[in-house]
């Protein structure tokens, strides 16, 4: 099954669960990715098999039939879908929530959200979103290469991209066999054999610029037997400098940042300050763009520059 596939029956699941209401098919064509681009025929086809392949794998699809609308409307009840209680260990559960998390914020996540988006802002009410709750155990995975080195090591596929050296500005494209992505102290990292240089290096995910290209065929990689990593990342490719960044904050918003903030003071016309520890520009900027309208980073400029690039990037 495709990629693109698994994502729209993922939205579709997604969409019928968390709806209060049964919703027709021109509803769900405008709310779930990968129907809205069809002509009428292709969705209603579309549709047809993806209802069938979704009852096949044990999902309940209820056709609620309204005697006032012309349409009948589709739904998920919970109790039909949900599985009874399992019971794991405090070591099982933390491994499960991990690779979930890998998996949810790597591949799924995005497209989603963007189907409980869309049906809110098309008046459609809905639940809490799926799979989350008050605490959650999470990978974050907020670099933007994660998701093509991920591929790249599963399929053992060679990659390229351009990457910013520690300490400078300049930007050089590598050729890399992708061993493992491995994470740090709550960072990234890809370790592999760097053909350019031709020794082994680990790649900071976020200094890699631009898109991250597979070059040639699946299956091409070989990891040396017995390579640690772990150990390839185990040393810093330079001191950690931590600096200090301001930033604004709406009132009754983010409570996480305020959490994390070394001091929040009051502010006027409905924002306060807070002050946030970092050392990583490119990192900073990924968590305050996710963020929204919610955060204006005042400075440092490395720090404010690097989320106005994100968020134009999101614009085009």
């Amino acid at each position: 099954m495709s990629r693109r596939k698994t994502e729209r029956l993922l939205n579709l699941v997604i969409c019928l669960l968390a709806t209060r209401r049964p919703l027709s098919a021109e509803q769900i064509r405008q709310a779930v990715p990968g129907y809205d681009r069809d002509g009428d025929e292709a969705f209603q086809r579309m549709f047809e098999r993806d209802k069938n392949e979704l009852r096949e794998i044990g999902i309940p699809i209820d056709v609620v039939r309204d005697p006032w609308e012309d349409e009948p409307g589709y739904r998920i009840e919970r109790e039909s879908y949900e599985l009874p209680e399992i019971t794991l260990e405090a070591d099982e559960a933390a491994v499960l929530g991990l690779a979930a998390q890998v998996w949810q914020r790597a591949s799924l996540a995005e497209a989603a959200s963007g189907a409980l988006l869309k049906l809110r802002a098309g008046g459609v009410a809905t639940d809490q979103p799926v799979g989350t709750g008050a605490l959650e155990l999470r990978v974050d995975t907020r670099d933007a290469a994660f998701p093509a080195l991920w591929d790249a090591v599963r399929d053992r596929r060679v990659v390229r991209f351009d990457y910013r050296g520690a300490g400078s500005e300049s930007v050089r494209s590598r050729t890399v066999e992708p061993w493992g992505v491995v994470s740090r102290r709550g960072r990234w990292y890809l370790a592999g054999f760097d053909r350019g240089r031709d020794a082994p290096r680990a790649f900071r995910l976020s200094r890699i610029t631009g898109h991250v290209t597979a070059v040639g065929k699946a299956g091409a990689v070989e990891v040396p037997e017995g390579v640690d990593l772990r150990a390839m990342v185990g040393f810093p490719d330079e001191t950690v400098e931590e600096r200090v960044a301001v930033v604004r904050v709406r009132h009754g918003a983010c409570e996480g940042v305020r959490q994390l903030a070394r001091a929040v003071h009051p502010g006027t016309d409905g924002w306060d300050e807070a002050e946030l520890v970092f050392s990583d520009p490119e990192r900073l900027a990924g968590w305050m763009a996710s963020l929204g309208a919610d955060v204006e980073v005042v400075e440092p400029p490395d720090a404010r520059e690097a989320v106005i690039r994100r968020l134009k990037g999101v614009m085009a």
